[in-house]
């Protein structure tokens, strides 16, 4: 090979080498740029997941002085839509501007429907099915003065929700129903279910029996404190479930007391009612039911007189902490705008 040609051929190497290079270097940093930017965006994802953070200035007095704090706040997580919601039952409107997604209003005594609202549809009823517990109990004829213990059974492990009552508490049986009507207290109905003859599978049968019975065809239950999402029920079947509660006195009394002292192993407590209507003057009630849990909105199941008329209430899937009650005002002044044997009535739903 002549020198001539050996000298291209190096120069020619020379140049091919950085040209590789040089693109090798254009395709690294290329892939590096992607990478970084998915772990930005994976990381302003995250972030915009986390609770909003500010430090919110107060001013407080210790020991007589005035003291600057700071502290951290949190911006409120989202809503968590019900099952209502995912239904579509929030596009159904009524003239009464219900907040509550499902309603249904019924004449105890001749069983006229005044007013529905998607009645039909069957949604999680949360501690209303604590009223189908209290029934339940009360047919099978157990001792009511019989000491039931709070065990590690009772312990919620699905909503994780607090309770008052203590691993190991015990109260009588009437007690028990008395703070799970009264207080939703879910230990108390947990332990109903469990102290039933065959314990708790048997105590579940013996609710979806009941509601077979009653007629209740669009109502299911999987447990006695309502903490489960899959206890659900129809609006016209609760009314069914009402009408049948309201005839034993006791659970009238319980569920309808304001608050009361119960003896817990041997010592005095001071509960009160989820329902602050059953210590208004204005209202007459003759028994009711809250309820919630995220995926039920706020529930509530009430008999009340009105203008002289006995009406059963049932409101599922009402978003607020008060708009439950604050509905029940609404049917009531609707309602007293009406007279007593009048045919007016609405209805609406899917």
């Amino acid at each position: 090979m002549s020198k001539f040609a050996l000298a291209a051929l190096v120069s020619l190497l020379m140049v091919s080498v950085p040209a590789l290079a040089e693109d090798a270097g254009a395709t690294a940093p290329k892939k590096h740029l992607v990478k970084k930017k998915a772990k930005r965006q994976a990381v302003q994802a995250a972030a915009a997941a986390e609770p909003k953070e500010k430090l919110v200035r107060r001013v407080v007095f210790q020991h007589g002085r005035r003291k600057v704090v700071y502290q951290r706040m949190y911006a409120a997580a989202p809503a968590v839509p019900t099952m209502g919601d995912l239904a579509g039952l929030s596009q159904t409107h009524d003239p009464l501007d219900l907040k509550s997604n499902v309603a249904f209003v019924l004449d105890q005594d001749n069983s006229q429907v005044l007013f529905e609202k998607n009645a039909e549809v069957a949604l999680p009823i949360a501690s209303i099915t604590k009223m189908m517990t209290a029934v339940v109990v009360m047919e099978a004829n157990q001792d009511m003065e019989e000491v039931l213990t709070v065990t590690d059974e009772d312990v919620d492990r699905e909503k994780f929700s607090s309770s008052r009552l203590r691993v190991g508490a015990r109260l009588t049986r009437a007690n028990m129903l008395h703070i799970a009507l009264m207080s939703s207290e879910n230990r108390a109905a947990s332990a109903l279910g469990r102290n039933y003859p065959g314990g708790r599978p048997a105590f579940v049968e013996a609710m979806n029996a009941k509601a077979r019975e009653l007629g209740m065809l669009d109502t299911h239950y999987v447990d006695s404190n309502g903490l489960s999402k899959m206890n659900v029920a129809s609006a016209r079947d609760l009314a069914k479930l009402a009408v049948a509660a309201y005839q034993y006195p006791m659970l009238r009394q319980f569920s309808t007391d304001p608050k009361a002292v119960v003896e817990v192993s041997g010592h005095p407590m001071a509960f009160g009612s989820t329902n602050h209507l059953t210590s208004s003057p204005d209202w007459t009630i003759g028994l009711q039911k809250t309820g919630f849990i995220n995926e039920a909105g706020r529930c509530l199941m009430m008999q009340a007189v009105i203008e002289g008329r006995s009406v059963i209430m049932v409101f599922l899937d009402s978003k607020g902490k008060l708009s439950r009650t604050a509905d029940a005002g609404r049917i009531r002044k609707w309602l007293e705008a009406l007279k007593p044997g009048a045919g007016s009535a609405y209805s609406a739903g899917m």
